[in-house]
């Protein structure tokens, strides 16, 4: 992951009127706040990564951004208008996708049937296949990966290459903003490069990306802008010059509350060993009873 160049990740800081702005946005299940006062400005061109841990309110957020669930406090503002989305379609019609975990592809279909799915071409009442393979195959070589089988199935693609069709047909179909919902988390390390690398084109396609993860050291290497959520609040928001990899993975990793384990782990010797002898049936030590009172204990 480290041979990732970190010069690819450049500063958006200073783009036009923000794709996407969350103000203020709040989620209630009726006395459950899964979000409070969370802000996050999405811009053309940057990636904005949202850390945190389970629980804190991450899978929320998709939902709300990308139409399956409305917000109940705050603005959202697309383009610099409110919205409130109706349903998934609603958002995908302006310009926002999602790439989910499981990337909503069928695994036994072929590439292109994927990379079109519900979306295909028709020439009358037939599908232009031609067509379809042809803009499949030139939209994943403008993300850097060629198959050279479009008709295998996506289902025996690595888990990189997956990613990478997922993403293409989001670029294809008019995404201004793309969701990478934990993209790298069933992924080992050189495929985690590979889907890193297509993040970093979508960007310098003209994309807003939302980078979901919980893996600080992923999210520093193409990161322009961090957030990251604990119980449903922000507890960071900064841009890439504002703080360095190892500030990152602290406030992930708890912060003030790992300082305080630390500090009452002090007294603790993380070197001292009980030996087998020691320690018997119940917690009871050797030298204090003798065999017939073990067996005894046994028969209990």
């Amino acid at each position: 992951m480290s041979t990732l160049d970190e010069t690819m990740v450049g500063t958006a800081r200073d783009s036009e009127t923000p794709v996407l702005e969350l103000d203020d946005i709040g989620k209630s299940y009726g006395n459950v706040h899964a979000l409070r006062g969370v802000n996050i400005t999405v811009r053309q061109g940057e990636v904005t990564c949202v850390l945190g841990d389970n629980g804190a309110g991450k899978s929320t957020l998709i939902k709300i951004v990308a139409g399956l669930h409305d917000y109940t406090e705050g603005t959202m503002k697309v383009n610099g208008e409110t919205r409130r989305f109706a349903s998934p379609r609603a958002a995908q019609s302006i310009g926002i996708a999602t790439v989910y975990q499981d990337l909503a592809l069928a695994p036994l279909m072929s590439v292109w049937r994927n990379f079109f799915l519900a979306n295909e071409i028709r020439k009358g009442p037939f599908l232009d296949i031609p067509t379809m393979k042809r803009v499949c195959g030139e939209e994943l070589t403008k993300m850097g990966i060629v198959i050279p089988d479009l008709d295998r199935p996506v289902g025996g693609l690595s888990g990189g290459q997956r990613q990478c069709v997922a993403i293409a047909r989001a670029i294809y179909f008019g995404a201004r903003v793309v969701i990478l919902d934990e993209p790298t988390a069933a992924l080992g390390v050189k495929q985690s490069g590979v889907v890193l690398k297509y993040i970093v084109k979508a960007r310098d396609a003209g994309l807003g990306v939302i980078f979901i993860t919980h893996n600080p050291h992923h999210a520093y290497l193409v990161g322009n802008h961090f957030v990251i959520l604990k119980l449903g609040r922000v507890v960071l928001d900064a841009h890439r010059d504002e703080l360095t990899l190892e500030q990152l993975t602290a406030e992930m990793a708890g912060g003030q509350e790992l300082a305080e384990l630390s500090h009452e782990l002090r007294a603790v010797d993380p070197g001292k060993v009980v030996t087998p002898h020691a320690v018997q049936h119940g917690g009871v030590d050797a030298p204090d009873i003798n065999t017939g009172e073990i067996r005894a204990i046994e028969e209990i």
